[in-house]
């Protein structure tokens, strides 16, 4: 897997332009990565600017946009992901065809459908079904775009209430879409603040991770700090035949630069 082996099958880093390169403005994030080596991006949310403002990056520096989120509510007034709420349906389904729509122009591949969080109002059984549904109309509504609909747990010290919180039960709930075209987005960040046992997880679900995204524990800063032996778990993803991106999501814990040398080992010969 490292350089040093003389592999073909270096790990395929995607910089994520909604954590590095944040020195910048968000469109010349793009020739900030591909700059730093990165062949591959993903994002959050980009919709303030137009799919051909970001078209034109990808184009003029031959990247693919791998990954991005769909519409998760109204973020500044606290939602993270709306497809929990019954009573917000049709805001949610305008939502999933806006960021579809939005996807396919830019020909990415996976979309991340946030969950939510649980509340007064909002029971764990009705959030599972409500979202369930949501799930499987983004798969079935994509199924001619070749998209793959995402499920992330996040962890309950960051995202205190949210609905999906563990590898398990996000593989519970695409086993209960029945889709083939939802899968698993394995954060080993919010994997190690939630129940650690990152190889043991990540070989138990590895039949339905479609995306892996790793930080470093504690503090989400670059993967060379903290608790986690990325090495070690970079050396497993490779053996484990998992051919997907890895996407960087983390928050530089200076310059994005200045914090890249956990990356030198892994660029392609």
């Amino acid at each position: 897997m490292k350089e040093g082996a003389g592999r073909s099958d270096v790990p395929k880093f995607a910089a994520n332009l909604s954590t590095l390169f944040c020195e910048l403005p968000f469109l010349d994030r793009f020739e900030a990565a591909a700059a730093a080596g990165f062949r591959a991006v993903e994002c959050q949310f980009p919709y303030r600017y137009e799919t051909d403002q970001i078209a034109e990056q990808l184009r003029a520096l031959e990247l693919s946009l791998v990954l991005l989120n769909l519409p998760a509510g109204d973020l500044a007034s606290g939602d993270i992901g709306i497809a929990v709420d019954r009573g917000r349906v049709p805001e949610c389904r305008e939502a999933i065809d806006q960021g579809l729509a939005y996807a396919a122009t830019l020909e990415c591949p996976m979309v991340h459908l946030l969950s939510g969080r649980l509340g007064p109002e909002i029971d764990s059984k009705s959030a599972i079904e409500t979202y369930v549904e949501h799930l499987r109309y983004a798969a079935e509504q994509s199924a001619d775009q070749g998209l793959k609909i995402l499920v992330e747990p996040f962890n309950a010290t960051d995202v205190p209430g949210y609905l999906v919180s563990s590898a398990d039960q996000a593989s519970d709930i695409i086993e209960r879409t029945g889709s083939i075209r939802v899968g698993l987005q394995f954060d080993f960040y919010h994997a190690q603040m939630t129940h650690g046992d990152l190889a043991e997880s990540f070989r138990r679900h590895l039949d339905k991770i479609s995306h892996i995204q790793i930080s470093g524990v504690p503090g989400r800063h670059e993967p060379d700090s903290g608790e986690i032996n990325y090495p070690f778990l970079f050396d497993l993803v490779d053996t484990s035949g998992y051919e997907g991106y890895i996407g960087c999501e983390y928050h530089p814990a200076e310059s994005t630069l200045k914090g890249l040398g956990w990356l030198e080992p892994y660029r392609p010969l």
